[in-house]
């Protein structure tokens, strides 16, 4: 390492700042947000530390700084030169250094005692991103990653660990029991409760898994299952929540939709079990998929069941979250972009447009035994943009009920085959010639069909989409 790492307590000690331009502004935010008293040496200050006067969070003294100055100040714990001329760093530098004082040269690493890292705060939780001084933008751009993966109730979850501390530490005598409590705990469904506000429901889950403690010593920790929608097809997707609680998983039970990318974000040592369907040939059925999620649950497994799209829309997920309550096992279920949502923004089309459509219809075009058939004279009198799901092998029967019940034969279908992936394939026809395109292009699925008038946009749109670069229509 170029620099140690080191959080140091500066709350109600003096630091100062040499300058008063946006650069030393900065510099003083942070100082002022970890308690500091904070002089500000400059001959003039600009609007950002005009800001901090004016709200009382500075001391200023207006001059520039000579060592003749030095004696006024109080003592620094901290110092910061951001100045334009190079005379007055050097000097405040080399004053400071003298004395063992600590000392930054902003944008001069060889005239740092420390450096201030990019931080991502979520305190009392700060992490710090360093570079060692050699890229400042590289060590911003890795912080921008790291803020949109990190909620903002991380500060919430930190705080009621903190204060939880001592209570696990008295029941809890010795370190590696300690070790494992936690990590149980912070893997798992007290995590996302607290993340989200939910504190009380956190606090009693705490509460709960200490008083079993307590009652029966320490056990096996409690399975979760996570049912989680994994998107249409592009790993990028993937929900940032889906992602994380995937990232939890020992065990993942995933659909044949689901992109390989995807499943590589899973963690390399958790199991993996495929539970796909093809027509005709089930590896798996669904009420065994369902059993398994309870049995692996019940083994103390942290479960993630990847579903493509959504896992409520056609997406059977309601069925396996049913068992999971009434076997009173802990759950939680993360929506995911729907394809009928993804597959038309890739086809650069919308799926409604105040010039064609006012609303959508989701229309599963698998019929099982006994289900209710289409309503196709709803469908043809509504002005919906109609998105039939699994309904190639079907569509002779949609195109003709569709005609049938008065929809123009005229009207605009597109066939969305690997919808938002590389290879996606889209192919816009007539509704009157539905069937014959299928047959003719051999269209096979995964396909989205999409029929109604929206589609007309796409031509509009497509002149200027960036996501043809992309993605090959």
């Amino acid at each position: 390492m170029d620099y140690l790492p080191i959080f140091m307590k500066i709350e109600q000690q003096h630091c100062l700042i040499v300058g008063g331009g946006a650069v030393a502004a900065r510099k003083a935010d942070l100082f002022i947000k970890s308690g500091a008293i904070v002089t500000v040496v400059a001959p003039e200050l600009g609007n950002e530390m005009k800001f901090h006067l004016a709200q009382g969070k500075i001391i200023w003294h207006m001059n520039t700084f000579s060592t003749a100055l030095v004696s006024e100040l109080p003592r620094p714990s901290l110092v910061i030169s951001a100045t334009d001329d190079q005379d007055v760093n050097l000097a405040v530098y080399e004053t400071y250094h003298a004395q063992s004082i600590p000392v930054n040269v902003a944008d001069q690493t060889e005239y740092c005692d420390f450096i201030l890292p990019a931080i991502v705060d979520r305190a009392p939780m700060t992490i710090a991103i360093s570079t060692g001084g050699r890229s400042p933008v590289l060590a911003r751009v890795m912080k921008a990653r790291l803020e949109t993966m990190i909620p903002h109730g991380f500060s919430v979850l930190t705080d009621l660990v903190g204060r939880y501390r001592q209570a696990v530490k008295n029941v809890i005598s010795d370190i590696d029991g300690r070790k494992t409590f936690w990590e149980t705990l912070l893997s798992g469904l007290f995590i996302d409760k607290a993340v989200h506000g939910n504190t009380g429901e956190a606090e009693a889950l705490l509460e709960a898994e200490l008083e079993t403690i307590r009652t029966n010593g320490q056990s096996l920790p409690q399975g979760e299952v996570y049912i989680i929608g994994a998107g249409p097809g592009d790993p990028d997707l993937m929900t940032f929540k889906g992602l994380r609680l995937l990232q939890q998983a020992d065990v993942i039970l995933y659909d044949r939709l689901v992109a390989p990318e995807i499943l590589e974000m899973g963690r390399r040592e958790a199991e993996r079990i495929y539970v796909g369907k093809k027509e005709k040939w089930h590896k798996i059925d669904q009420k065994d998929i369902n059993q398994m999620l309870v049995d692996l649950a019940r083994q103390g497994k942290r479960v993630a069941r990847l579903k493509g799209g959504d896992p409520y829309i056609f997406g059977r997920g309601a069925e396996e979250v049913e068992l999971l309550v009434q076997h009173d096992v802990p759950y939680q279920v993360v929506p995911g972009i729907t394809a009928a949502a993804g597959c038309s923004v890739y086809a650069d089309f919308p799926l409604t447009h105040r010039d064609y459509a006012q609303s959508v219809a989701l229309i599963t075009g698998h019929q099982q035994a006994g289900a209710q058939g289409i309503d196709y004279a709803r469908l043809a009198q509504s002005g919906d943009t109609m998105v039939f799901y699994m309904g190639i092998k079907n569509a002779p029967k949609i195109q003709a009920g569709l005609i049938a019940h008065g929809l123009c034969p005229d009207t605009p279908a597109a066939i969305i085959e690997n919808g938002t992936r590389l290879n996606q394939k889209v192919t816009v026809t007539s509704l009157s010639k539905l069937s014959e395109t299928i047959q003719k292009q051999s269209i096979k699925p995964p396909a989205l069909l999409v029929i109604g008038d929206v589609i007309k946009v796409r031509e509009r749109l497509q002149k200027k989409s960036l996501l043809d670069d992309r993605v090959p229509a």
